[in-house]
């Protein structure tokens, strides 16, 4: 959201220039409280073309929704919602008409996006796209991959695998720490990760137990 969106029975206008009543908009925040907060993510549940219209339903609108919308848990004498949004805030549903004076005419998404666009920000990354989209080529690429390469720190190393099954640290003789990330399990496909000093400087793959038998140690010489 680019703006505060109020809950509301009545449909929200927005008009087909891209501009609101923002007198309308307060008093319906001030009598229903926040559906959403300004740089909150919402969702376009539902879209109904009328003569003059188009109706947006926003986060499922005013209609009650699931049984687990209103229960909250909690222990030691807080509690919280158990159904929220990415910003841990409880879902909060309202509805939207863009309104055309002359009825609604042939259009695009794209067009549609763009009246729109002084509301909703439809072009919004989320902080790991911004990311991501400043590293260079070869990391891009293996995130995109979900593979490790060489030259990682371990927040790209996130990215693109996960967290690890299991890690080991030691610190080497030199004074350099090493850090070894496992993934995977046997049987199957593991995959061992080794960083000094923060960055990947070496990845290796294996498939442990498949296919095989390891043959027992041989007994110690006498």
């Amino acid at each position: 959201m680019k703006v505060a969106l109020p809950k509301s029975k009545k449909p929200l206008v927005i008009r087909s220039d891209g501009t609101h009543d923002a007198n309308e908009w307060e008093r319906a925040m001030q009598d229903s409280g926040p559906a959403a907060r300004l740089g909150d993510e919402v969702q376009i549940t539902r879209v109904a073309i009328e003569a003059n219209r188009i109706l947006l339903e926003i986060n499922g609108g005013t209609r009650s929704g699931h049984w687990y919308d209103h229960v909250q848990v909690g222990m030691g004498g807080s509690t919280s919602p158990v159904s929220t949004n990415q910003n841990g805030q409880p879902i909060n549903g309202s509805r939207l008409a863009l309104v055309f004076p002359d009825g609604v005419p042939s259009l695009t998404s794209a067009e549609i996006r763009r009246m729109l666009s002084p509301v909703f920000d439809f072009e919004k990354h989320s902080a790991a796209e911004q990311y991501i989209d400043k590293l260079p080529a070869p990391v891009q690429k293996a995130i995109k991959e979900q593979r490790a390469i060489t030259g990682m720190d371990k927040d790209q190393v996130l990215l693109a695998l996960g967290k690890p099954r299991s890690k080991s640290r030691q610190t080497t003789p030199e004074g350099d720490e090493v850090e070894d990330w496992i993934y995977g399990d046997p049987p199957g496909k593991m995959t061992f990760v080794k960083f000094t000093e923060g960055k990947v400087v070496k990845v290796e793959e294996s498939y442990a137990n498949i296919g095989g038998t390891t043959a027992p140690p041989l007994p110690p010489p006498r």
